[in-house]
């Protein structure tokens, strides 16, 4: 079934719920590695998108955009700035559009991961949310049709699942080296939240 702007709105509703459940969750896991605000980055962002989220047009790329605007808005942090480019991104490639076939969705994500690791300057394997991208876009790519929800949903558990017991070797939490093995990302785990929400799949 097509993704159309009362698909977004959904999602958006499901989203900031969960990032309203994970708010402590996200803090957490991030002061272990990192800042320990990651939690009120993804609350803020959700929110500022929530407040808008009438007004977004039926263009799916101008209603992205708006999006994009939103989190960079309410948030001045790395990952905010990262969730705002990958946004964006799928954005610029769906400017025009009012419906996303589902089979689209891998290239979408795909091109996020891009230009999230190019305004990173990050690689794949360093133990972040690209690698949660990474995997996302190869299961969507993959996925018989009437599956990608279901597909979508493991790849990112694959992905948290894959790398916990491997040292972060990117972006901040990599001061913390051998530390971080055994550890979730923070980033990965706020992209896990991200993705069940908006698939409705647990």
């Amino acid at each position: 079934m097509a993704i159309t702007r009362e698909t977004l709105l959904a999602a958006i509703d499901r989203i900031t719920a969960a990032m309203e459940r994970d708010f402590d969750m996200l803090n957490s896991a991030d002061g272990a590695l990192g800042d320990g605000d990651l939690g009120v980055t993804m609350t803020r962002g959700m929110r500022a998108i929530s407040e808008r989220k009438e007004a977004l047009p039926e263009d799916l790329g101008m209603a992205l955009l708006s999006c994009a605007k939103a989190f960079t808005e309410s948030s001045g942090s790395s990952y905010g700035t990262l969730m705002a480019t990958g946004l964006m991104s799928a954005a610029k490639a769906l400017r025009g559009q009012t419906e996303i076939a589902p089979e689209a969705m891998a290239d979408l994500i795909a091109g996020a991961r891009d230009k999230m690791q190019e305004r990173g300057k990050a690689e794949l394997g360093g133990k972040t949310v690209l690698d949660s991208l990474d995997a996302l876009a190869k299961a969507l790519a993959e996925a018989a049709p009437g599956a990608r929800a279901a597909a979508a949903s493991r790849a990112v558990d694959e992905a948290l699942d894959a790398f916990r017991d491997k040292p972060a070797t990117v972006g901040r939490a990599r001061i913390f080296g051998e530390k971080s093995i055994g550890m979730d990302d923070p980033g990965m785990l706020a992209m896990h939240s991200v993705v069940k929400a908006a698939v409705a799949v647990e």
